[in-house]
């Protein structure tokens, strides 16, 4: 391996390679993404990734990508597939001319690393350190490592999270955390339970928070979905992140009314809008 603390700076971020590990600390300017900026720093173990790739990048630039195991990362769980590529943790985008030096590095990590992408059956990257909250669109949600609290905000929740009020959720009630990104309609971040079925609409459910379009500093949510997932698999295996479920056609209706609305309102503006609604009809 590359000599212990050997440091390759990229934008927005630098490796610093470790004997068994590497560590990522993500630079807090301007331009930095803001998950990078909220995730501050994380240490990947070897054993956590499966191999390193060197590709062209844009505009005179290179991507060294490691690549994690399935199930090795919380956070990498809890977003599901659903991260851009510029928010992606273990992207590292260098200048063209630090090509051969990046190279040098990949295939040192090569060396050390056991090829193949069989899923783990434990996470081995740390979960983002707690104690953890942020501002949804109608509530504030925090989680000390034991219990997640969800406080209503009067001016964003639905009636029905009003009637049930605030709402703590211990770690041994749940079954797992559905996180939607906030990137999308209908943006938000569930507590699934296994003994009690979830309300079609998030705006519904009294164990979730909604991020609203375009609305807070939700890229904290993502961390906060991978800590409470983490907790929950530490007590057993019946944590998952299930895929979104079809939508009935009248709630799609539904939501599409409500869309119309925000854009008549000049909340949404015409191109949110025409894409908002080409989501929703693609899940019919």
């Amino acid at each position: 391996m590359s000599r212990m603390g050997d440091v390759l700076a990229g934008f927005h971020a630098a490796w610093e390679f470790e004997s068994d590990s590497v560590l990522i600390r993500y630079e807090r300017g301007i331009r930095t993404p803001k998950l990078f900026q909220s995730l501050g720093e994380r240490r990947i173990p070897l054993r956590a990734l499966s191999g390193v790739t060197l590709t062209p990048g844009k505009r005179g630039t290179v991507v060294l990508r490691a690549e994690p195991r399935p199930g090795a990362d919380p956070l990498m769980e809890a977003a599901a597939g659903q991260l851009k590529e510029g928010c992606d943790p273990y992207r590292l985008v260098l200048p063209a001319e630090r090509e051969t030096l990046a190279e040098y590095y990949a295939d040192e990590l090569r060396a050390q690393l056991t090829p193949g992408d069989e899923p783990v059956d434990r996470f081995l990257v740390p979960a983002p350190d707690v104690p953890l909250s942020f501002k949804a669109y109608d509530g504030k949600a925090s989680f000390d490592g034991k219990t997640v609290f969800f406080r209503w905000f009067w001016t964003g929740a639905s009636s029905a999270k009003w009637k049930a009020g605030d709402q703590s959720f211990a770690v041994s009630q749940l079954s797992g955390v559905e996180w939607r990104s906030p990137e999308v309609f209908e943006g938000h971040l569930r507590l699934l339970r296994s003994d009690v079925a979830s309300p079609a609409q998030a705006d519904q459910d009294p164990a979730a928070v909604v991020f609203g379009l375009g609305y807070g500093p939700v890229h904290e949510s993502l961390p906060f979905a991978a800590a409470v997932l983490a907790a929950v698999r530490e007590r057993g295996p019946a944590a998952v992140v299930p895929a979104a479920p079809r939508r009935d056609p009248a709630d799609i209706a539904e939501r599409i009314r409500h869309l119309g609305e925000l854009h008549q309102a000049g909340l949404v503006t015409d191109e949110e809008f025409s894409v908002k609604k080409a989501e929703l009809l693609a899940e019919l």
